[in-house]
């Protein structure tokens, strides 16, 4: 794939890096390199990316981006996150193709999670 003009990697923010790579490598199954106390690359997440240390948070409440996962079963990764530490924050619901919820990770950012209808 030409790599020229897409999006090729995401950057989130993190309070609590450490707490963070916990969550999503235990609901997830992300792996992490480390580069400093400040920044952790993310790894097997479906794009590149990173944690930064930062005292901000990313929601659609604040006009941010929103990342959205895919799930084969919604209601098994719900209950992985919950189990993990996240918090859902809007429950499973229908919209044209699909079902999806939204979650925040420990530090606070928002997710979604969907599937799609059958």
């Amino acid at each position: 794939m030409d790599r020229h003009h897409k999006i090729n990697y995401l950057e989130i923010p993190a309070s609590d890096i450490q707490k963070n790579k916990q969550f999503f490598s235990d609901t997830f199954g992300w792996r992490f390199q480390d580069y400093g106390p400040d920044y952790c690359a993310i790894e097997n997440a479906g794009i590149d990316g990173g944690f930064f240390r930062s005292d901000q948070a990313a929601s659609t409440e604040s006009g941010s981006v929103l990342i959205v996962l895919y799930s084969n079963d919604l209601k098994e990764t719900q209950l992985a996150i919950q189990k993990n530490g996240g918090q859902i924050i809007k429950d499973i619901f229908s919209f044209p193709g699909g079902k999806r919820f939204h979650f925040e990770d420990p530090c606070g950012n928002e997710y979604a999670v969907w599937v799609e209808s059958k």
